[in-house]
């Protein structure tokens, strides 16, 4: 029998429960997954809290994961059964499965060089710094930007994308620990944020410049000193909120400068399939040369997934962190 970690209100990691579930045969460009390694990222967590309100109770959490492909619906083309595949999808999630059906479509092959739990853990993270550095805001050699959250796991492979591109990267850390961590990955200056404040120190580190770009994954604590870090004409990227919501904001303010600013989520930019796999070709390339890579991820039984988010919301959970059915 097929197992599925099943919520059915929101709350705290406890409302998370493993139970039986039937999964049928393939319909109509479908395919049956058995999953062999399953992400675990802070969106999980705040679709399980109800801060994103965007899983039908009851539901199943999940937006990545790596398995073989068991069955092939009707129509299915460029997949056999047998096939390693990797995937994100979400909403509708569905990941935190033994089993599942999949649209094909979204289910794209796995290269031989690359296993399943790097795949598992760093689909969606390594898609996201695709979407950011490529589609968003492109970066090019000569530009200096600023990451928030350097060390953690969209940062570090930020960071590598970014400093490969020949870009100076001002990162912000919690700790000297950290700052390490970020600068193997190729931030050229980590910042301390808690010994002394980002927005001054970007500025002393630009003469007063600025940068171009800003990355800001944290939300309501960081965006308002974001914008003051931004050089004339800069962009600033929100894309989450682990501090909580960003307040509205005035046209003035970004008048002041001529700045920018965009919130991208990046289901939106996976719904077109030719680029969702242009994508995610390119992060497996990425991968294979070298330019991204990242430490084997934590493991933890599917049927524990509390316990691998309680890791997660307590920062104990350091790089990549899987669920294995």
């Amino acid at each position: 029998m097929s197992k599925a970690i099943v919520i059915k209100n929101y709350g705290d990691s406890d409302v998370m429960c493993i139970e039986d579930i039937d999964v049928p045969s393939p319909g109509k460009e479908e395919v049956r997954v058995r999953q062999t390694s399953i992400g675990v990222n802070f969106h999980d967590v705040y679709v399980r809290s109800g801060l994103y309100k965007t899983l039908p109770l009851p539901g199943v959490l999940g937006c990545e994961a790596a398995g073989v492909v068991e069955e092939l619906g009707a129509d299915v083309e460029g997949l056999e059964v047998g096939d390693r595949v990797a995937y994100v999808t979400g909403p509708p999630y569905g990941a935190y499965a033994s089993h599942r059906l999949l649209p094909a479509h979204t289910a794209v092959p796995l290269p031989d060089g690359i296993d399943d739990d790097l795949a598992a853990a760093t689909l969606l993270r390594a898609l996201t710094v695709e979407m950011l550095t490529n589609r968003v805001h492109r970066l090019d050699a000569g530009m200096t930007i600023l990451v928030h959250a350097a060390a953690g796991g969209v940062g570090r492979l930020m960071c590598q994308w970014a400093s490969h591109l020949g870009v100076t990267i001002l990162g912000t850390v919690g700790s000297p620990e950290k700052g390490e961590i970020a600068k193997a990955s190729g931030c050229t200056h980590p910042i301390l944020y808690r010994e002394t404040a980002f927005e001054d120190e970007v500025l002393r580190l630009t003469d007063g410049r600025g940068v171009d770009v800003v990355y800001d994954s944290i939300g309501a604590d960081t965006f308002a000193g974001s914008l003051t870090t931004l050089a004339s004409c800069g962009h600033l990227v929100n894309f989450g909120q682990s501090s909580g919501p960003v307040a509205p904001l005035a046209m003035t303010t970004l008048a002041e400068k001529s700045l920018t600013v965009t919130r991208p989520i990046l289901f939106h930019y996976l719904a077109d399939p030719a680029q969702y796999r242009a994508m995610a070709e390119a992060v497996f390339r990425s991968f294979e040369l070298g330019i991204l890579h990242s430490e084997s991820p934590q493991t933890v039984p599917l049927a524990d997934a509390r316990k691998a988010h309680d890791m997660l919301e307590s920062r104990k959970a350091m790089g990549g962190l899987v669920l294995k059915p």
